[in-house]
């Protein structure tokens, strides 16, 4: 069974167990956060619905997710936003890591 964005169960607990941090940013998820902004929010890492494995689906900040959007992801690592956060290739969560290696093969 699937939660209303379509992620298996199974999915789901593994990636809140796996995310207790925003996977761009870093910022801890703690219920006590006061700001709407440092909320886990579900990411889809490569922007495609369909994908709902654990290697794709992730949880990020409120603020980091509004400014990725429908971006992908290696133009949305270049931008102003990630650069005055200094979100970075190689400071982003493993999960992270492994999506932008998958694309670079695909790119060979």
């Amino acid at each position: 069974m699937s939660n209303k964005w379509g992620i298996p169960k199974e999915v789901e607990i593994l990636v809140k167990q796996r995310d207790t941090e925003c996977i761009y940013c870093g910022v801890k998820f703690d219920i006590n956060n006061s700001s709407r902004k440092d909320k886990p929010t579900w990411e889809h890492i490569i922007n495609d619905i369909r994908i709902n494995n654990v290697e794709n689906i992730a949880l990020c900040c409120l603020s980091c997710n509004a400014s990725k959007g429908a971006k992908l992801l290696v133009n949305w690592l270049e931008s102003d936003y990630c650069k005055r956060k200094n979100i970075q290739k190689n400071s982003v969560a493993n999960v992270v890591k492994l999506a932008i290696s998958k694309m670079k093969v695909k790119k060979l």
